[in-house]
């Protein structure tokens, strides 16, 4: 059998992931940088697909027509004007940002891309979808909401049960454990999704669309993070990977 990444093996998967888009440094320089924690890539490439970076400056849906998935990461909070609330205090938001991650989300569901939306991710899927957040979850959640965020960028733990049945269920089980980094949550569910994870004091964890044609599921918590765990990231190539060869076999008719 040939390893994900024997160069014998199958051309790997082309995985999209959106970036951030905002000041960085590296060696001698300071300025605005196109910017994806390494996990990811490493997630990614680890699981067997070819990692390609889409910064949110001119925004082309079209560039998924060369993709085989999606991955919308984590970052800054969802623009709460996009579901129809005003900013927490505490919010903190990228409108321009939003836009490019929910043009490039509606359009990976409209072509059937396998789409996983991690963390901010899974927040831009159900507001694209006419869902709502939970904006801070603290004042939700007081007595529970600090072990999600331990410490400013210290990731914590959170513990989950599946619902049977779920593509949640078949890859991780019925109960699973995951970094976390949660300051707001899904609310309000939008009409498609489907909620097949919850943390033990409800918190939203993993949505599905089960009438999706694609393969589509979104975590509130950070797989990427657990280089030791990489099921879902490999549920999720492998469905890259089907999609790319759907997308190679040809009847004669059409390819002419």
């Amino acid at each position: 059998m040939n390893h994900p990444l024997d160069p014998a093996a199958q051309p790997r998967p082309r995985i999209g992931l959106t970036t951030y888009w905002q000041e960085a440094k590296w060696g001698v320089w300071e300025s605005t940088a196109a910017i994806v924690p390494g996990k990811y890539i490493k997630s990614v490439i680890a699981a067997g697909g070819t990692p390609m970076l889409l910064p949110p400056v001119a925004t082309d849906t079209s560039v998924l027509d060369v993709l085989d998935g999606l991955i919308v990461i984590g970052g800054v909070d969802v623009d709460p004007a996009n579901y129809g609330q005003q900013p927490h205090p505490r919010t903190a938001a990228q409108p321009e940002r939003d836009l490019h991650d929910m043009a490039l989300a509606a359009a990976a569901l409209e072509r059937a891309v396998p789409l996983f939306a991690i963390c901010r991710g899974a927040q831009v899927l159900n507001v694209q979808q006419g869902g709502t957040l939970n904006q801070h979850l603290p004042d939700l959640l007081p007595d529970s909401a600090g072990k999600y965020q331990p410490a400013p960028g210290v990731f914590g733990m959170v513990e989950f049960t599946t619902v049977h049945g779920s593509l949640a269920e078949q890859i991780l089980g019925n109960q699973a454990s995951a970094p976390c980094y949660h300051h707001q949550s899904l609310q309000e569910v939008a009409e498609g999704l489907a909620v097949t994870a919850r943390a033990n004091d409800g918190t939203v964890e993993i949505v599905e669309m089960p009438q999706a044609p694609g393969w589509v599921l979104g975590t509130q918590f950070h797989p990427e993070e657990n280089l030791d765990d990489i099921r879902l990231m490999q549920a999720f190539v492998q469905a890259s990977q089907d999609y790319a060869t759907s997308k190679s076999i040809q009847t004669p008719q059409e390819a002419l």
